[in-house]
């Protein structure tokens, strides 16, 4: 039985591939699920609340929230609809060492990370938009609570445990890795031809479709940029991206003294749930035993800007602040979307993003109140579709 000493966690998005890992964790590791939101999925979020007595459920699709409560009819489940909704099943008290997982896509996540840390609970983010939108403020609040972020992104999980190594005035640099995704050393003619299939086969992680396609166009690994700006407190210099195609150095940090401090495992998102749940302690594993003997070798090699131009157009973004990463992310949300969709090629990502962020006028940029930055959201997403709309 958990007890008020004990960690317990809600799960937001528990129908995604994080969600799912989560939920895997707290299995193994004896950690109490009390409550679990996700968007439409009523049918699994019910399987999910009998499996494990769950206290509430949130639909973020009203529709859904509806049907789960028929579901949920002969239990004692409490059932909440919409964003507000998740936002009050946050609120609820589950104990005073209760762990907020938020691993719901998209902009969608970024109030219930707000709300998260209102209440003073904390907080493991995988929702990365929430840093990307409005990381100033997030950042902020959790300063303010006394509250640590605890990231659950691979690359940012292994940054946080090399910390731990230093002080934050002794990092020289951050060596963020990444995968180079399915498209690596492609030209910028063969990415005109990929299809919606080939962008979903990822090399190494299995995520969602969305995640997945900012991976193919780097994209991802621009929000994860912007994300180390926000969450370690550094320049966007002092962010190195570096393509390390095996996936087992999940980043390192470079101090001052030129040492480099690397986190190395097998490519399991569990892990990161894992130290999240148990930080700064270390428990028994949940995922595999890394053979260094069986890897052979590492490799690392500079990303193509010229030919993913999506990593530039976010580091450009994070260093001109206010709400252009917010603007960013609402276009790329957009275009991805119509990709996914059929309605665009692959490479249009990128123009609708680079032009949608381009007509941004200089107020629209300096906007730094979640109010203004919801507005500029707002804008990108219209500005975008219109584009789409118009041109393809």
């Amino acid at each position: 039985m958990t007890t008020e000493h004990e960690p317990s966690i809600t799960v937001l998005g528990s129908t995604g591939s994080v969600g799912e890992q989560a939920i895997d964790v707290a299995m193994q590791t004896g950690t109490r699920i009390n409550a679990l939101s996700a968007n439409r999925n009523a049918k699994r979020v019910e399987e999910q609340a009998r499996a494990f007595g769950i206290k509430s459920c949130a639909m973020a699709d009203e529709t859904a929230a509806k049907e789960l409560k028929i579901r949920l009819a002969d239990t004692a489940v409490r059932v909440y609809a919409g964003e507000q909704g998740i936002c009050e099943m946050i609120a609820e008290e589950h104990g005073t060492d209760e762990i907020v997982l938020n691993s719901i896509i998209g902009e969608a996540g970024l109030k219930p990370t707000l709300s998260t840390l209102q209440a003073g609970k904390r907080l493991a983010l995988a929702n990365k938009e929430s840093l990307v939108c409005a990381g100033e403020i997030v950042m902020k609040l959790a300063r303010e609570k006394g509250i640590t972020i605890l990231p659950v992104d691979s690359e940012h999980s292994a940054i946080f445990q090399c910390l731990r190594a230093g002080e934050p005035k002794q990092i020289k640099k951050i060596l963020l890795t990444a995968s180079g995704g399915p498209f690596y050393g492609y030209s910028a003619e063969q990415l005109r031809n990929i299809t919606v299939e080939c962008a979903l086969a990822h090399p190494t992680w299995k995520m969602g479709a969305k995640i997945t396609v900012d991976s193919a166009t780097l994209m991802n690994k621009g929000f994860e940029v912007i994300e180390a700006v926000h969450l370690f407190g550094v320049s966007p210099d002092q962010v190195e991206v570096t393509v390390h195609r095996e996936s087992i150095m999940h980043s390192a940090v470079e101090y001052t003294d030129n040492s480099v401090i690397a986190q190395l495992s097998v490519p399991d998102m569990r892990l990161c749930v894992q130290y999240a749940l148990t930080h700064p302690a270390r428990a028994t594993a949940v995922i595999s035993e890394l053979d260094l003997f069986r890897v052979g070798s590492l490799t690392f090699a500079k990303p193509d800007l010229e030919t993913f131009p999506l990593l530039r157009v976010a580091t450009d973004a994070i260093r001109a602040g206010g709400a252009v990463p917010a603007a960013v992310n609402a276009a790329n949300e957009v275009a991805v979307a119509a990709f996914l969709n059929h309605r665009i090629g692959f490479t249009e990502i990128f123009d609708i993003v680079e032009n949608t962020v381009g007509q941004l006028t200089p107020q629209a940029r300096s906007q730094s109140t979640i109010e203004g930055i919801f507005e500029v959201d707002k804008l990108a997403r219209i500005r975008a579709e219109e584009r789409i709309s118009r041109h393809f």
